[in-house]
């Protein structure tokens, strides 16, 4: 069972690289424990590209900061391709359009989720807040986990 572990955001817009940093402990956690399995990638923003990356996975779990109200900490959320959708946001493509175009083209639907990790600050800096650092921390716990039992 091949899990990717897909990260994205700006990691010079503070809370927004969450993406990449959660990546950067999944990639020293996967090496340390030789859980080859396992693979990460990471990009600014999701791409119709990605499909193809995605396709050759059985569960692909993508991560992003995030400022929904009703989030404390994190919340992993399954991801349905039916819900294909663009949206014109910081995000060029919704991971719903991502599976969408995955099914359509390669007629492969991974398992998909959504590990959303509450944000705070989206200033022009390279550094995450402190909350959201402890939120992505517990995020990443939760996640070795949930990994782990697939």
């Amino acid at each position: 069972m091949q899990t990717l572990i897909y990260g994205y955001g700006n990691p010079g817009r503070q809370d927004d690289g969450i993406g990449e940093r959660f990546v950067q402990l999944v990639e020293a956690w996967t090496e340390k424990e030789k859980l080859s399995h396992i693979s990460t990638d990471c990009n600014y923003q999701l791409n119709i590209e990605d499909a193809a990356t995605i396709a050759n996975y059985d569960t692909v779990i993508f991560v992003d900061a995030s400022v929904v109200e009703d989030l404390d900490t994190y919340k992993l959320e399954k991801v349905e391709p039916n819900d294909a959708t663009i949206e014109f946001t910081m995000h060029a493509v919704s991971t719903s359009f991502v599976l969408d175009l995955c099914r359509k083209i390669y007629n492969k639907t991974p398992e998909t989720y959504v590990l959303h990790i509450k944000a705070y600050e989206f200033d022009f800096k390279e550094e995450l807040t402190l909350k959201a650092e402890e939120n992505m921390i517990a995020a990443y716990e939760f996640l070795k986990g949930f990994v782990l039992k697939l």
